[in-house]
């Protein structure tokens, strides 16, 4: 796994591609408990989520529907604007549905509590967040993940639906920039 170089900056892998399918298979195995004998609504956050949200649900063995909102709050920066943007509404019916908003990363909480605002315009019969990665050192919202993939440091990355102005998410590992990384920073919550 080649270090990957973006204009100076030096990326390295953070999360191996197996690692990361580990996981996701675990939290597969943890929803279809959770939610057995229900036909849930995972309700993938676009762009950044279509990778994890496509293994999550290969590894749900349940009932389910699939939709997705897009919602922007980063542009083509490293950092988030601080405010959100809804690019693409949803399709389906929310009122008395389980939903599961799939997240591929959680920092401020910013896109969880813009969520939580929508969702609170219904009533669903439940609704939980699962994340493939979270920084809980950046968290600025009180906000609740349910169920969380990784804890990572305050750093930023690339890959596995992650972007740096719109390029990268096809990488199939997760990277942190070289000075960054520290592997043992990188937990299972």
């Amino acid at each position: 796994m080649a270090p990957i170089k973006i204009g100076e900056d030096r990326f390295v892998v953070m999360l191996p591609e197996n690692r990361i399918q580990e996981r996701i298979k675990e939290l597969g195995e943890q929803l279809t408990r959770d939610y057995a004998g229900r036909t849930p609504v995972f309700i993938g956050i676009l762009n950044g989520s279509f990778l994890f949200m496509s293994d999550l649900v290969k590894n749900y063995q349940g009932d389910c529907e699939i939709d997705f909102l897009k919602l922007s709050s980063y542009g083509d920066e490293k950092i988030s604007s601080g405010k959100v943007r809804m690019l693409k509404e949803l399709n389906c019916e929310v009122n008395h549905r389980d939903l599961i908003i799939v997240e591929d990363i959680v920092d401020s909480g910013l896109s969880i509590k813009f969520m939580e605002e929508l969702i609170a315009q219904h009533t669903p019969a439940s609704m939980k967040v699962v994340s493939l990665l979270m920084k809980p050192n950046s968290l600025k919202y009180d906000v609740k993940i349910d169920y969380i993939g990784f804890n990572i440091p305050d750093k930023f990355v690339i890959g596995y639906g992650l972007d740096y102005q719109q390029k990268f998410r096809n990488l199939r590992d997760i990277y942190a920039l070289e000075q960054d990384i520290a592997v043992d920073s990188v937990t299972l919550d």
